[in-house]
């Protein structure tokens, strides 16, 4: 692997398998310091982890609450997308980047359990390939919807009682393997014009939705070696699927103890300076093993020393999560015959 000057990515999970803990005030106060810690270091973006089979507060309204108590750092809650309707989930996510004023992204997660498919009683759990499969129309429906609106759409005239110039609303007529819907969409396409979509490709199963739709993917991997391997994978799959290979981040995702880990925040630092710098992946996700100290040590000690040999930036230069990526703001699939008609 040849020395890479790439940008690097850095982020961190707010709530590692826990689906958030139960609703107080202090949770919701741990919350906000915690994120306002990743703020101040300029990380990418944080995620929250969310499943139906924990108890606690949904990961979106988490970080709605989140987002006016932060300015820069990127906002991404898990969302399942198995036994929910997906019209309502990407207004969600399109009301999160409106909240934050275009920080926001969506972890696609899928539920393979019978447990969980009892809790909500729609159907049974499908095999874990069809659930991704499912995912990835989820991904190309809100797409598609979050495009219904063109970014002039709205008028807002008072005097003639216009809100809206209904030439630039789009119908959407999509028709999945296991649900069908209809636009527009009631939500006016986001800052972002397509909030970021962050896939864990951890698994088989979700590597050709990852390939296929994800704006960042997430790996695990025990060797640098393994990590290039799994890149190259990934970035050879959105090229198969028309995509510019150079649009999607490969971030590693590591559970990360700090108070044990060997060589603690220094070690960690050379770990990710080494293996990005080696072009094995394009950032890393911290998943701190106890938030409240492993957070606090990643971004007051591992980030500074990177941000110190001039490895990671020390402020944000731009306001959106696409900034923080370097990913292109889409053009709307519509705009075009927009213009024509």
């Amino acid at each position: 692997m040849t020395t890479s000057t790439r940008p690097l990515h850095l982020a961190a999970e707010l709530a590692p398998g826990s689906g958030g803990a139960r609703p107080g005030a202090d949770t919701t106060a741990r919350t906000v310091a915690l994120a306002r810690l990743a703020d101040a270091a300029a990380l990418d973006f944080l995620t929250h982890d969310d499943s139906f089979g924990r108890p606690g507060l949904d990961a979106l309204a988490v970080l709605a609450r989140v987002a006016p108590e932060t300015r820069s750092v990127g906002l991404v809650p898990t969302v399942t997308t198995t036994h929910t309707e997906p019209f309502h989930v990407q207004a969600a996510v399109a009301t999160l980047d409106w909240v934050s004023r275009g920080r926001a992204g969506w972890r696609i997660a899928v539920s393979p359990t019978a447990e969980e498919a009892r809790l909500v009683g729609r159907r049974p759990a499908p095999p874990t390939a069809e659930l991704w499969q499912e995912a990835g129309e989820v991904a190309e429906v809100s797409r598609k919807l979050w495009d219904s609106w063109e970014d002039d759409a709205e008028i807002r005239d008072v005097t003639t009682g216009r809100f809206v110039d209904r030439r630039k609303l789009h119908h959407v007529d999509f028709q999945g393997a296991t649900f069908s819907v209809k636009g527009p969409s009631i939500v006016p396409r986001p800052p972002q014009g397509n909030p970021v979509t962050v896939v864990d490709a951890t698994g088989p199963a979700a590597r050709d939705t990852a390939a296929h739709h994800a704006d960042v993917a997430l790996i695990r991997a025990a060797s640098a070696e393994e990590a290039a391997a799994l890149r190259t994978e990934l970035r050879e799959g959105a090229s198969a699927h028309g995509r510019d290979p150079g649009q999607l981040r490969v971030l590693l995702s590591a559970t990360v103890d700090l108070d044990a880990y060997e060589g603690g925040p220094a070690a960690l630092a050379e770990l990710i300076a080494g293996w990005h710098g080696g072009g094995a992946v394009d950032g890393f996700h911290l998943v701190p093993a106890v938030p409240g100290r492993d957070l606090e040590r990643f971004t007051g000690d591992t980030v500074r020393r990177l941000a110190d040999r001039g490895l990671f930036r020390t402020a944000h230069e731009g306001g959106t999560l696409r900034d923080h990526l370097g990913l292109a703001r889409p053009v709307s699939q519509y705009a075009t015959a927009g213009a024509t008609a």
